[in-house]
Formats: C-alpha cells, structure tokens, sequence
C-alpha cells in the first residue's frame, strides 16, 4: 500500500423527517409499521398517478445545503433515472441530476475548528476540508427481504422522501471516511432533518475509492462499495477495498469498475455487479413535476431557521466557558448533550459551579451511566438543575466525591433529587475533626506495620491509610481532614 494513493469519495443518502412521503401524502414515520400499510397508488407507482413535491422536504434540503456551505440553486430540475429493480415498481426513480439542490459546499473534519483546504496526502489528527460535490432530492425504495428462492418487498419506504449528498473525492483513509460521515451525521441531526440512525436504515452510504501510484494525478478505476451499515463497517470495507486493489496492481492486474458488497460476517468485501454510469439509467427531466424555482428570499428565510452548528457551538465552548477542545468536543458531538450542558452552566452560575466542573461531570459520570443503559441523552430523567444541585453537594462538602457518584447512579436509576437521597441513605460528609481523630487512632493502631514503614519512609502508605478510614466511616469521611489528621498522627 504504500506505493500507493487511496481516493475516496462518499455518497450518503439520509431519510428526511418529515410527516408525508416525497411526492404523496402517505404517513412517513414507517418503521415498525406492518408491511405495505403506507401506501397509496403514488408510492406504487400504479398508472395514471401523479406526484406532488413535498414543500417541507424542499425546506429541509435547502437547510442541510446552507449547513455544509453550498451555492443553493435558483432552479432545481427533478429528473426519472430509469431504474429497474422490483424495488421502484414504476421502472424509474424520480431523483435529480443536472439541476440539484445544492453545490460545492464544503465539510470539516480532523482537528481543530480552522478551515483547511483538502489536499492529496492523508492528514489525519489535522482539520481538513472536505468538498460537498451535490446535495439534492429524490425518493426511497421499497423494502425487500430475500427468503430461500423468494424475494419479499415491503412498500412503506417507497416514496419516502430521501437526501443524497455526495462528496468529492477528497478522502484519503478509512479512518478519514469514518470522520466525515460522524460529522456529516451531527450536522444533520443538529437541524433536526434526520435521525441518521444507521441501524434503522434512516442514513446510508457507499463509498466509491480507487488507488492511484503516489505522486501521481491520474484517477485509477473506481470501484463502488455497498451494504456499509454502520461506521464500523465502512472503516472495515474500505481498509479491506484498499488492500484488495493494492495487491491486484502490485500483481500487475488490473482493477475493474465494479460495484462490491461488503459482506459483514466474512468481513471482506464481494463483487455484485458491473457498476453503471449515467447513460445507463438515461436521466431526463420529470415530465410531471415541473422546475423548482428557488427565490433569494425563501433561502433567506430558511437560513434565518439554522440553529447554531457544532463547528461554531465547540468554537464557542472553548472561548466562552474555558474548556479544552478535546472536552467541548464530547459535549458539542449531540445537540442533547449540548443543550442539557448549556441549560447545567446557567443554572450553575446561580450557584457558583464552574462551567469546567459540570462539564467534567457531564462528559464522565452521566455519560458512564447512559453508555451502560444503551439510551440516550433525551431519556435521562435527572433534569440540569439536579444535576447542579448534586454537583453543589459535592463542591461544598457536604458529601464526598465518592458519594457524590453514587447518589448520581440513584438519581439516575429512581428521579429522586440528590438532597432526598443524600437524607435517606445518611451520607452527609464527616469533617467533625474530633470524631475523625478517634477513627484515625483507632486505624493506626490496628495497623502497626503499616504505620512502621511510613514512619521508615515509606510515604505511598498514606493513601492506604485514608483508605481504611473511608472503608471504616462507610465512605463518609472527609479526605482532606483525613489526610492532615493521619499526617499528625503518624508523626509521632
């Protein structure tokens, strides 16, 4: 591989959330729902049935276009690209192809916040941009379910309406593949246009990548890779793609323009088909929608509606709350996150909590308590308040750090406030200095090996001992007064 250039380009297609499919009035929200029960002679293409635009998927598009920095179209074309497949009953696929939404937007990946223009080496750990060839519009397929000799289709998708947005060929890496498409999913569920839930099939992707000697600017044959249903999978097939191609050309063999499935379980990846070219699904303009005509004001309008974009809300965390990349970073990568942190700060300041603390608490402890229960940030039942509040416990000694965690993990699994269950289950923190003096005695003394060797010099031991005292006030003992009481005591 290393006498060789990967070029990689992405083309991902997103279901957009809206209330009707793309061109009927057929109920989107489709997952789960009895085969073909949301259909209607649009979506099943029967003859003599005409599509209508949805207006909201338009809005949503023109969103997503102005978010990656595209030049939005003041005409957009929809166009049949003939398709047949039993997926698309009708024989063709109403998408767009010299006339879409958006183009020569741009996206940011790698470190950093700073623009930085692609180029042809591998620059991970180092912000990059990466070129948004298109976006535009079209519809989904249906469903199908092979079984034995059987096919089954299942129509609710079909006619959903489906986002594709496809990238230049600026990618260098799988790693680099995997970074853009995590970004590329925050930006869009920052908008609120998808879910982008891989596993659901609401965001798709294939990734077309040809090898080239190093140095060279000639584009090798693009080979397209299919069936990449997670980032996982896509950081797999590529690395394998690459490998593949790499070991033909070293063979002196050549590489063909095919399209390969990424087999999951074998984890390599299988040819399927010849892969085809525009003049194979022979574009033209829909002859029952007309051109979309896009005015200055409307894009105006729909720009006013974007919500502060994870590039610029981690710039801001950075300058306005004092926190490290790396750590706005974990708290910018979900708008829920984000918000649930921002809503924490302001009821922080009432309080005197940093920014700095909540985050720590935020990105560590409650993060630890969502990744074991497989949820998310919208179903954590402890409000941002709660949390202060508990943080403010902490902070001001009332319980100790230790504590402090578990009476999160309580707060997490009942709703309870951290005041009731601080109550309940009598962890109130220990500073009273003759109380701790009596235990520190008492540790000490059935210790008397331990305690020769710190006095021989064998310090570390002071932890241990501060240990045994927490272990003996059940974890309620305040460290620090702990601390100097031992010191004192091991003196003599």
């Amino acid at each position: 591989m290393a006498d060789y250039e990967a070029i990689i380009g992405i083309e991902v297609h997103a279901q957009l959330l809206t209330r009707s499919k793309m061109f009927c009035g057929c109920e989107a929200d489709v997952f789960g729902a009895e085969p073909n029960s949301r259909v209607c002679p649009v979506c099943l293409g029967l003859p003599g049935a005409l599509p209508t635009i949805n207006r909201r998927a338009v809005e949503q598009a023109i969103q997503v276009g102005l978010a990656l920095h595209c030049e939005i179209a003041h005409t957009a074309v929809f166009a049949r690209k003939n398709y047949f497949y039993p997926d698309l009953p009708k024989g063709y696929q109403i998408s767009m192809y010299e006339h879409p939404l958006g183009r020569h937007g741009w996206i940011e990946i790698g470190g950093g916040s700073t623009r930085h223009i692609a180029d042809s080496e591998s620059s991970e750990g180092v912000a990059r941009c990466i070129g948004i060839q298109r976006v535009h519009l079209e519809e989904d397929t249906a469903k199908s379910t092979h079984a034995g000799d059987q096919s089954l289709l299942d129509f609710n998708r079909a006619g959903l309406p489906l986002l594709e947005i496809v990238s230049e060929p600026d990618l260098r890496t799988p790693e680099e593949a995997r970074q853009y498409l995590v970004k590329l999913r925050t930006v869009l569920r920052y908008l609120g246009v998808s879910s982008g839930d891989m596993e659901k099939g609401a965001m798709r992707c294939e990734a077309n990548v040809s090898l080239r000697p190093r140095g060279s600017d000639v584009l090798g044959a693009k080979v397209e890779v299919k069936n990449l249903n997670s980032f996982r999978s896509v950081k797999l097939a590529l690395a394998y793609e690459i490998e593949r191609q790499a070991r033909r050309l070293a063979a002196g063999q050549p590489v063909y323009q095919v399209t390969m499935g990424w087999d999951e379980r074998q984890e390599q990846t299988i040819e399927q088909r010849i892969k085809e070219g525009s003049d194979d699904y022979r574009y033209f303009p829909e002859p029952d929608l007309p051109p979309l005509r896009i005015s200055r004001a409307w894009v105006g309008e729909i720009r006013e509606t974007l919500p502060e974009l994870p590039g610029a809300r981690l710039d801001r965390f950075v300058g306005e709350y004092g926190l490290s990349e790396a750590d706005s970073a974990a708290l910018t990568a979900d708008r829920d996150v984000a918000d649930y942190f921002e809503t924490a700060v302001a009821a922080g300041r009432k309080v005197g909590i940093p920014p700095k603390t909540i985050g720590n608490w935020v990105s560590g402890e409650l993060f630890r308590l969502i990744k074991d229960a497989g949820a998310s940030m919208s179903q954590v039942v402890i409000t941002p308040t709660m949390l202060v509040a508990l943080i403010a416990l902490v902070e001001e000694g009332t319980i100790t750090a230790g504590s402090g965690k578990a009476v999160l993990e309580e707060m997490y699994r009942t709703g309870q406030p951290a005041e009731k269950i601080v109550e309940e289950k009598g962890l109130v923190q220990i500073s009273d200095r003759e109380v701790l003096a009596r235990v520190v005695v008492d540790v000490v003394a059935a210790h008397p090996q331990q305690a020769a060797e710190y006095r021989a010099g064998k310090e570390t031991l002071l932890h241990w001992f501060v240990g045994q005292v927490m272990r003996a006030t059940g974890g309620q003992a305040n460290p620090q007064v702990v601390q100097d009481l031992l010191r004192e005591k091991l003196a003599d």
